[in-house]
């Protein structure tokens, strides 16, 4: 699943009539980055949230016939219902197994093909170094592999994560944010994590929008 459900409110005015996932890097659209990445790892499923302005995302992507993939689609109301709430809603056409979430405004070289789903927690997440933007990081990792909050030597969530459907039983339907949902796990000791050093940006600006453009171009 790819979260393209953003208003992108920090990178106005270029959302004003531009879905954030559809905003140009490197020549194409950044969510495209991501469909290529996931079909190189063997992915041939594909959900995308969308609200504000999703039926450009729905125009420019299509079925997935482009890439040999199929894409479902899950609307959400105007405003979005937030990470937690759009997963949620999606949850019937994921289906039952563990399945990837991607945001859809990050960039990374991350490869895709290493993710693997935990054999006995509910949750699997990427972590990356802090960037300058959260230099607090959000999530500890244990020398076992197991995240947890509290403070410390804190990393930064990538917006890359594998997610069981049981992660959700206790939710409903509505908007509510993703972190509450994964702090509960991780109190429970089912959220597993590993550090990846390479590349990753939070594309959340303008600014940061022109500096990975520039990385890339270069």
């Amino acid at each position: 699943m790819i979260l393209a459900a953003g208003r992108g409110k920090r990178m106005r005015p270029l959302t004003d009539c531009t879905p954030k996932p559809l905003l140009q890097v490197a020549g194409q659209p950044l969510i495209e980055h991501h469909i290529e990445a996931l079909v190189q790892a063997g992915f041939k499923e594909l959900v995308i949230n969308h609200a504000h302005l999703g039926e450009q995302i729905e125009a420019a992507l299509g079925d997935g016939q482009r890439w040999n993939i199929n894409i479902l689609y899950s609307p959400e109301p105007a405003g979005a219902l937030e990470t937690g709430g759009g997963i949620f809603k999606a949850l019937p056409l994921l289906g039952n197994a563990p399945f990837v979430v991607i945001n859809g405004d990050i960039w990374t070289d991350y490869n895709l093909a290493h993710l693997a789903p935990p054999e006995d927690k509910l949750v699997h997440l990427i972590l990356v170094d802090n960037p300058a933007h959260n230099p607090e990081g959000d999530f500890l990792l244990s020398s076992d592999g197991l995240c947890s909050e509290g403070a410390g030597n804190r990393l930064t969530f990538s917006g890359i994560g594998i997610y069981h459907p049981t992660l959700f039983a206790a939710c409903r339907p509505g908007t509510f944010p993703l972190v509450p949902v994964l702090k509960a796990a991780m109190a429970q000791g089912q959220v597993s994590g590993e550090h990846y050093t390479g590349r990753w940006v939070d594309v959340g600006t303008p600014q940061r929008l022109e500096e990975l453009e520039a990385t890339l171009s270069a």
